[in-house]
């Protein structure tokens, strides 16, 4: 038991949930139970402000979910008090969530936590406009939030979620007229005059015709542009001009929105097959939004494994170098390796142009991480960071660590070390640099491209040092009602 808890306590467990962040879940929530278990018994302050900032910074909704329970589960008044909180901004679908997270994964669900529900739900019911958006996205949510937890609905909300009697005049009672307008510019008028969501409009309209698309889109914000624009494509929205363009007005929003996930656009440019002219502005959103996480202000290499078998580390580096390349002032050197380095290099910064880039860059050979780092050397390339994408599996000279050594001796300079690693579970560089007493920190990279930005604040910080302080620097949101 003594050397449990001795491996425990050696254990930076702060790094651990900070690279735990950048694995998504997909709804597998019990997947980062351990790591939360462990900080919020071990360091319970730290805990409470890195589930704010992350909900303030984070992309991964699981991630947020997943804080939240732990939060209104905690044996600290604050933490259930910010817990009470931060659940109020949550849509229904992940209220419901929360609550089955917690009740099923953590085997509790204290009294205070039945209360924040039920606040969330009566504060909806005082205004029917709020609660009739809710229960349009969300109806079976919003079922589940009051029967599982036994609260008593008003009288409106029976009549709504229990007996589908939605009182004339609101946009529950439009939705059901919806389907039996006669025209399509009956239709548009409804869909806009009740601000009837997308997703729920298009399962009610027969046929969806330019103005019925132009209403939906009207309606949508730039987030569910971006989620639909499958469907969109497929119902014709991408052939018509005006419609077309209404979407472009979209997707310029999405640049400016604090609701928008970084990545999301990226993801939706892969699964549709859009002109290059759309693919182009979804970059830019990405961009954007990544712009907000912060500024790289050090100079900064990534060097990218391309031996055998490493074509996940390929494809990271494309979208790693996107990322960092847009918020980097300083300069940026990247290489790919095998046993000997290949300088990869671009005139633009959007993922195409990466991907033009690394085009000719394929996984093969033996593994010398130590290889780019000695042209950097040798080119007197210097760096105040480093990011190496590879799954440490380091087999023939130069060693990194070895050349670590020399290029810090020659240039006076200690660069920080961050590993993303792939594939697979060897630790042989993180080893031999915390040895050397080297600084290094290492996430694993599960393949989800959504995490990939959690990156960006830990990069464009002096320091991991600095990073913790601006987390513990933010304060716990109080219960206004106390």
């Amino acid at each position: 038991m003594e050397v449990t808890n001795l491996n425990t306590a050696e254990r930076d467990l702060r790094l651990e949930m900070l690279n735990s962040l950048l694995t998504t879940p997909h709804r597998k929530l019990e997947q980062v139970k351990e790591i939360h278990d462990l900080i919020i018994e071990l360091d319970p302050i730290f805990y409470g402000h890195l589930a704010i900032w992350y909900q303030h910074n984070g992309d991964v909704r699981d991630h947020k979910e997943v804080f939240v329970s732990y939060l209104l589960t905690s044996s600290l008044t604050e933490h259930r008090d910010a817990g009470f909180m931060m659940l109020q901004e949550f849509p229904p679908y992940q209220v419901a969530r929360v609550v089955d997270f917690m009740k099923q994964t953590l085997g509790k669900l204290p009294r205070s936590a039945k209360t924040a529900v039920t606040r969330y739900l009566k504060v909806r019911e005082k205004n029917p406009t709020q609660f009739d958006r809710a229960v349009l996205r969300a109806k079976n949510a919003m079922k589940h939030l009051y029967a599982s937890l036994h609260i008593k609905p008003s009288e409106r909300a029976n009549a709504i979620l229990f007996h589908e009697q939605p009182p004339e005049g609101s946009p529950l009672a439009a939705l059901k007229q919806l389907a039996k307008a006669e025209t399509a510019t009956d239709q548009a008028r409804m869909i806009v005059e009740y601000d009837i969501p997308y997703t729920v409009a298009v399962g009610a309209v027969k046929q969806i015709t330019p103005t019925v698309l132009v209403a939906l889109i009207n309606s949508m914000t730039p987030q569910e542009v971006i989620n639909n624009l499958k469907s969109l494509k497929t119902k014709g929205a991408m052939d018509h001009p005006e419609v077309k363009q209404l979407i472009d007005s979209k997707l310029e929003e999405a640049k400016k929105s604090n609701r928008v996930s970084a990545f999301k656009a990226k993801v939706a440019s892969d699964v549709v097959e859009l002109d290059s002219e759309t693919v182009a502005r979804l970059e830019q959103v990405t961009n954007e939004q990544v712009k907000k996480r912060g500024t790289i202000t050090r100079a900064t290499a990534l060097l990218v494994d391309k031996s055998g078998s490493m074509q996940q580390a390929i494809e990271a580096g494309k979208q790693v170098a996107a990322l960092i390349s847009g918020i980097t002032e300083a300069e940026l050197f990247v290489y790919a390796f095998d046993t000997i380095p290949y300088p990869v290099t671009t005139i633009g910064k959007e993922l195409s142009d990466w991907e033009k880039a690394f085009q000719n860059i394929n996984a093969g050979g033996g593994t010398s991480i130590g290889t780019a780092l000695e042209m950097m050397r040798r080119k007197k390339q210097i760096v105040d960071q480093i990011i190496l994408v590879t799954d440490e599996g380091e087999n023939a000279a130069p060693y990194f660590t070895e050349v670590y050594k020399t290029y810090s001796r020659e240039f006076g300079v200690m660069p920080n070390v961050v590993i993303i690693r792939v594939d697979t579970n060897f630790d042989w560089v993180e080893r031999q640099l915390k040895q050397e007493h080297l600084p290094v920190e290492t996430f694993t990279f599960a393949g989800d491209y959504y995490s990939l930005p959690n990156l960006v604040p830990l990069l464009s910080r002096p320091s991991r040092l600095e990073l913790l302080m601006e987390i513990m620097e933010l304060p716990l949101p109080v219960r206004k009602d106390k």
